[in-house]
């Protein structure tokens, strides 16, 4: 059967209904649904973009302040508002809550403390960021965090139309002042692209693939970090022992076979006593933990990570969890009874 419009002449005047047909409007409709949900293709700037920022700690207050020099409109929330102050007093706006944040933001970065924390600030239905995201807006979560949550986060933006990014960060305090952080991005990789220009002002981006790939990057990171402290502060002990000038130690191994990053970032605060945490052992710990939960996941069994960890949990113990994760010498120190500062106990 074949339907056909005709003009209705039931009135005064005369006039054709539906007089483009239903299918064009359809398309026309869910074209500019389509636009609407994707990119335009003007380069994100600091004119064109306001960024939103949730979590200014250790690592998110210097990232901030990059994007403040920038030139970008930033508007920030964290649990404690004076700790924000410094970045409110340069430029930065403060939010009330995360949706606060997000109603006022195209891009809203967050780098909080755990898993629960990033669901929280992000999904929470009445006070989460994305309940307060414009559609085609783009979450970014910088906070290492569960593999399986930055799917979740992705699927839940995209229902909303709008965007996710998992793009957690490797290089500490120093890289994040330096503006030399590694950023491991999971999620679309045009979404991804598209952010560049802000990633360029925090460090080097590295597109590892779907949502998720991110988070994953980061934990086989972390693994790889822990098991190189393990490594350099056991070389410390040893050395000790051996009754060598540790600086001169540092100095010879720095640029041998068994230099690192770790010996860069972390040898010289080790013999200075400077436990200052740059990347707090809690947050270590955590991360650690989520390693050994999906290495349980993948049927992977990495001693190495286990015996890290539980080091690391030691040091937790003792109350030291609020210290940087070259703290870890002080549980070798324990275990062997001794202590870098003193000959004598040698």
């Amino acid at each position: 059967m074949r339907l056909s419009l005709r003009p209705l002449r039931h009135s005064h005047h005369s006039f054709t209904l539906f007089s483009i047909p239903i299918t064009t409007q359809l398309r026309r409709a869910m074209a500019t649904a389509t636009a609407t949900a994707t990119h335009p293709a003007e380069p994100i700037t600091p004119s064109n973009t306001r960024l939103g920022w949730i979590g200014t700690g250790v690592m998110g207050h210097s990232m901030c302040s990059h994007l403040l020099k920038a030139g970008y409109t930033l508007t920030i929330f964290t649990r404690t508002k004076s700790k924000a102050q410094p970045l409110l007093n340069t430029g930065a706006h403060w939010s009330e809550s995360p949706r606060s944040v997000a109603a006022q933001s195209d891009v809203v970065f967050s780098i909080v403390g755990y898993p629960s924390d990033v669901r929280h600030v992000l999904l929470h239905p009445s006070s989460g960021a994305l309940s307060g995201l414009r559609p085609a807006g783009t979450l970014v979560d910088m906070t290492t965090s569960d593999p399986s949550l930055a799917v979740e986060i992705h699927s839940a933006a995209a229902a909303a139309g709008c965007h996710s990014v998992d793009a957690p960060v490797s290089g500490g305090d120093a890289g994040a002042r330096n503006a030399t952080l590694s950023i491991f991005a999971g999620g679309e990789q045009s979404v991804v692209t598209r952010l560049n220009p802000i990633f360029a002002l925090l460090g080097k981006v590295n597109y590892m693939g779907g949502p998720g790939k991110g988070q994953f990057t980061k934990l086989a990171n972390q693994i790889t970090i822990a098991s190189t402290m393990v490594g350099l502060v056991e070389g410390l002990i040893y050395a000790h022992k051996a009754n060598l000038d540790l600086s001169k130690y540092l100095d010879a191994i720095s640029t041998g076979a068994a230099g690192s990053r770790s010996i860069d970032l972390y040898g010289g605060r080790i013999l200075r006593r400077d436990f200052k945490a740059g990347f707090y052992v809690n947050h270590f710990v955590k991360d650690l933990g989520i390693c050994l939960k999906e290495c349980q996941n993948m049927g992977v069994a990495l001693p190495g990570l286990a015996l890290a960890q539980q080091l690391y949990v030691s040091l937790k113990a003792h109350g030291e969890g609020d210290l940087g994760t070259q703290a870890l010498i002080l549980a070798l120190e324990r275990l062997n009874n001794v202590s870098l500062e003193s000959k004598e106990q040698a």
